[in-house]
This record gives C-alpha cells, structure tokens and sequence, in this order.
C-alpha cells in the first residue's frame, strides 16, 4: 500500500483562502466526506475536534496534521489542502500553517495502513517536499509529487541499512509515543533520526503508536548506546534505562528540538535514569502539573470502580423495589434493603458492593504509584484501606496516596545510600513495602486520620444538624456543593455525605446530592440550544452531548465550559444544582442507590417530581447561563 492509495484527487483542495482553524477543520472534514472514507461525518468531526482539544494539531514548519480515529470511519483515508497566505492555527511554533493533510482512522483495523500515514509523517519533516507540495497546483501534480517522494523515502531507507557500519561509534536511541500515536510519534522519531546521521551517529527510534511498539530496542542496544531520548506523553516502559543517560521531554520537543536533543544526549550534563527510583530530568513539570498528574492517575483507575460497582448496586435496590413494598417492611429488613432476595444480593453484596469499596484504596493506590512507580502502589493502597476503614474518607485517600508515594521515593533515595548494591534484590520485596508501609501507617493514623476525620465529622455533622429543622436548606447545601468544583473535593465532600446517609437510613440526601450532579451538564447542554450566541462553534457542537453525561450522573461534562469561563458557568451551575435539591427536599424525593442518573429512577421516590426538580434546576441553570455569559464576537 501507498500514501496515494489512501488519498484520492476528490480529497484535494489546492491554494484554498481560509480565515481561521475552525474553518480550515471543518473544509477537511468535508473532503474527507467527498473521498468516501467516512459514514459518520458529524462523530468524525467530533472526533477530530476531540484530539485537538488535547493539543494543537499543528506541528510547526508550516505544517498541520488533524485526525480523528472513531467507528463512523469506514476505512483509512487522507484528505489534504494547501493554505494561500496560511492560517493561524495555534501551531507548536507559532506560524501559520500552510500545507494540511487530514488522517481518518478507523476503530479497528490492520497496522498497513498506520505503517504509510507514518512515513507521510516523516516525510513532511523535509522541507524540499513541503515547498513543492506547495507549489502544486493540479491534484495530479500533488499526488505525483507525494508519489515520487515516498519512492525516494523507500529508496533512502534500504541505503540507510546498508550505509550503517559507515557512520560513528556513537550510538543515539530514542522513543517516541503521543496520545493517538498516529502522526506525532513518527514525525518525532523522523526528526530525530535525521538530527543524529546529520551528526554522524548510529541512531535506532523506537515508535509507540496506535499499531503497538516498533522497532524495539534491545537489551544489546540498550547497553551500547551512549544515550536515550524518550519524547513522549504517555507511559512509556523506563526500567530497561536502568543506569543509562536518558533525557525526558515533550513528543513535541523532539519535532521541534531535535538537534538540541541530540547535541545534550550526546555531550551534555543528562542524568542517569534509575530504575528503582524517579531520576532527576532536564525538563521538569510545574509542581502543580505534577500533582494534578498524580492525581488524576488514581482518578482514573478510581472510576470504573465506582461506575461499574454503583450500578450494580443500583439494580439491587431496583430488584428489591420491585419485589417489596418498602414501607411494609421491618427496620430490620429496611436496614438490609438491596439484599433482600438472591439476585440483589449477589449484585450488591457479592459483587457491586465489593467494587465499590476498592474505590478509595484504588484511588490512593494509583497516587502512589504515579509518583514512586510500583514499589508505591501496596502502600497506596494499605493507606487507602485505613482512609477507607475510618474516619477521613476521600480526603483521607488523596492524603494516603501522596504520603505513600514520597514516602517511598524517599526510602528509594535512602536506601541507595545506606545499602549496597549488591542487595538491590531486597528493596522492592522487603524495604519498600516494610518501611512504607510503616510510615503511611503511622502518618495515616497518628496525623490524618484525627484531623482529616475531624474535618468530616464536623462536616457531616453540620450538614446533618440541617436536617428536619430546615430540609430545604439542607438540599440546596448539598446539591450546591457538586456543581462548585464539578469532580473536585467540594463535590466529593457531598457526595461521601449522601452515601454515608444511605447506610444511615436517610434516603432523600443522596437524592439532593445526585440531582445536584446531574443538573450542571444538563443546564450547559441546554444554554448551548437556546443561547447559541454564548458560545463558541466548537462548544455548541458538543454541548448537546452533555445531556447524556449529565442524565448519567457525570458532572464532569461540565468541567471543560467550566475551565472556559469560571466565573459565570460556575455560578449558574450553582444556583441551578442549588435550585434542583432544594425542590428534590422539599417533594421528599429519596434515592437508595449511590450513583446511576436516569438508570437509576425506578428506585427513586417520587421520581415524578424528581425529575420536575431536575428540570427546573436545568431551565434555572441555563437561564443564568445566557444572561451571564458574554455574546462571542
């Protein structure tokens, strides 16, 4: 297979004017669709915009590189177009981009066609081929000139092979990997090699795409090598670096600077990597960046936990709905509600039950293990465990998380001093584990747990002293506090409170507290139909979106509106949370289950006004919404 196999002349737009980025997506897209490649042009076009929300497309040099990878993609495709004047695209090094191709990927394929999208990646680091692709002005002189550059690609690589003895001792590796890993990682790699034969250098560049790890480095190379670079955003395996000079950076970093990187590998002060340990990079995140990082590690591994578990048990209390009248039963069995027959036992007790309460461990667990890699992860965990077991809560858990994890990179570093080499076979097994365990233990108990615990006790008691005296007012607190930090420790403060007051009997908190989750996602989708004026393009495509993740009880649909404009998507979300659970008290709305959204409504009581309630708060959110925010220009 070829580059000219997956692009088509119908797929080709030359010398195009373009005023924006915006404008220059969506002209791809719709060539994509003219090419035939795609069945879903509105999901593909999600897609696309979805990656470029996690970084900018534009890798420099005047050179863009947009895909999108999803099932409304019929088959691999290209499109391509080249800009007069250029365009303003927020490219990596600030200039204009010029020349665009356009990559449609499917779900689920082969890796062929993965293998010719990375050498059109590579070959769009030439500047020669760029210039003359701009230079087209037919589609058939476009595609002859991509033509005859990938033969002399193919030619230049069997005489790389055989010119290798020919080139210095000095041996430079690398890896490369990016999120999609379908155009930075081999774009990155490609300058990279070019860096080093320019120099002089043997250089071997392990990619990590969407087709898997390539060109693999060996234990042999490894040894030899004089130095590595590792340009990547996501995890890449690092034990085998043991004891090498190994510089860390940006995917980015490697397009752009790669002489630089290759000039520092080679004669420059670089670290040595230790495999027990963290090593001291060149290139250090903010302190923030970094434990947001961390954090959202042990989010993420969190998540299916909670979803999966909360579910389950939801479908309990339905099972249980269903077959008891509730109001009939005894204290006993009201207390054992959601086990009460086989089924519902077995989803909640012996199954959802047991997933959720690895929710607070795991989160620690994955903390830890994000900063002291997995000589952290038992004692995140344990930690977790005693948060969990205790008083302190998700708090508590966060706290266990980061405690363990510098706990045992401080061992690590101690340890390398006080104990030979020669026992390094001891440390993960006994000291890591032993010591850590230890010390977050003692911290967790000692420390933590007595003012963390006390800061929820005095939290849960507040809330709950509400209660019966002024219900209304209760709702409004609760539901208020989900939508404030949409994920964060306000919403997870109320959120623990409603789950604690299940297990305690009283069903209409968890009722406030969820609607006041759903109601900041359902607001922004529905602000995005009526005040289209608000909000950008790209926020009115996706906003609709939000319905469905704030129906499932995902409040962090929110979060990325949020971030955009805090300081009246905030506000709104508040009041229209606020005005919901304050509603939801006062129908005396009740909810068994801890999570779920609309799956969840045959085990509501008096779902009928709930969703009343649910719908005001809605109208009253997205109302704020469109009085607040600004016209976009």
């Amino acid at each position: 297979m070829k580059i000219t196999d997956l692009l088509s002349k119908e797929s080709i737009l030359l010398n195009e004017p373009v005023s924006s980025k915006d404008e220059c997506l969506k002209k791809m897209v719709d060539l994509m669709e003219a090419s035939g490649k795609i069945s879903d042009k509105k999901l593909y076009l999600d897609a696309v915009y979805a990656r470029e929300a996690e970084g900018t497309t534009g890798v420099g040099n005047g050179i863009a590189i947009p895909h999108g990878r999803c099932s409304g993609v019929k088959e691999a495709g290209l499109a391509a177009m080249t800009i007069r004047n250029g365009v303003d695209y927020d490219a990596l090094d600030g200039n204009p981009v010029e020349v665009v191709f356009l990559i449609a990927a499917p779900e689920s394929s082969g890796t062929v066609h993965l293998e010719i999208l990375s050498k059109l990646a590579q070959m769009l680091m030439d500047e020669k081929f760029v210039d003359l692709l701009k230079s087209a002005y037919t589609a058939e002189a476009f595609l002859n000139i991509i033509d005859k550059a990938e033969s002399e690609k193919d030619a230049a690589v069997k005489k790389d092979v055989s010119d290798h003895n020919t080139l210095s001792s000095h041996l430079i590796l690398a890896v490369t990997a990016c999120p999609t890993g379908i155009a930075h990682t081999y774009m990155a790699a490609e300058a990279i090699e070019k860096a080093a034969k320019a120099k002089g250098y043997q250089v071997k560049v392990e990619t990590r795409g969407s087709g898997g790890a390539k060109n693999i480095l060996s234990e042999e190379e490894i040894e030899k090598a004089d130095g590595i670079i590792v340009a990547a955003d996501t995890n890449v395996p690092m034990d085998r670096f043991d004891g090498k000079r190994v510089i860390e950076c940006q995917v980015s970093k490697g397009i752009n600077k790669a002489d630089e990187l290759i000039e520092t590998v080679v004669h420059g002060d670089v670290p040595r990597y230790k495999a027990s340990g963290k090593k001291e990079t060149a290139e250090k995140d903010s302190s923030g960046h970094t434990i947001y990082k961390h954090l959202m590690n042990g989010v993420s591994h969190m998540l299916p936990f909670v979803v999966g578990g909360g579910i389950l048990i939801a479908l309990a209390f339905l099972i249980d709905g269903l077959a008891f009248d509730i109001n009939s039963l005894s204290a006993a069995d009201r207390a054992n509600f959601g086990v009460l027959t086989p089924l519902s036992a077995f989803l909640k007790g012996k199954v959802g039950g047991v997933a959720f309460g690895f929710m607070l461990p795991v989160l620690a667990g994955f903390i830890a293990m994000s900063i002291a890699d997995r000589p952290g992860l038992a004692v995140g965990i344990v930690g977790g465990s005693i948060a969990a077991n205790g008083a302190s809560g998700f708090l508590g858990a966060i706290a266990a998380g980061f405690i363990g994890g510098y706990a045992v990179n401080y061992l690590k570093k101690l340890s390398d001093k006080i104990i030979p080499d020669s026992l390094d076979g001891i440390k993960p097994v006994l000291i890591y584990p032993l010591f850590g365990l230890l010390i977050v233990g003692l911290v967790m108990v000692f420390a933590i747990e007595p003012v963390v615990g006390a800061i929820n006790t005095w939290m849960n008691s507040a809330l709950a002293s509400l209660s019966g005296a002024n219900v209304i007012l209760l709702g409004m607190i609760v539901a208020g506090m989900m939508a404030i930090d949409m994920g964060g420790p306000f919403n997870k403060a109320a959120y623990v409170f409603g789950v604690a007051s299940i297990a305690s009997g009283n069903y209409n908190i968890m009722a406030a507290v969820m609607i006041g989750g759903m109601v900041p996602p359902c607001a922004i989708a529905l602000a995005t139909l009526l005040f289209k004026n608000k909000f950008t393009e790209n926020e009115r495509k996706s906003g609709p979106t939000n319905f469905i993740m704030g129906l499932a009880f995902i409040t962090e649909g929110a979060i990325p509106f949020a971030a955009a404009d805090p300081l009246r998507v905030i506000p709104s979300c508040v009041v229209g949370s606020a005005v919901a659970g304050a509603l939801s008290m006062a129908f005396n709305c009740t909810l068994m289950a801890p999570h779920g959204g609309i799956f969840v409504f045959p085990v509501v009581g008096n779902w009928l006004m709930y969703l009343v309630a649910l719908v005001a708060g809605t109208i009253v959110g997205a109302i704020l919404l469109g009085v607040l925010k600004k016209n976009i220009d």
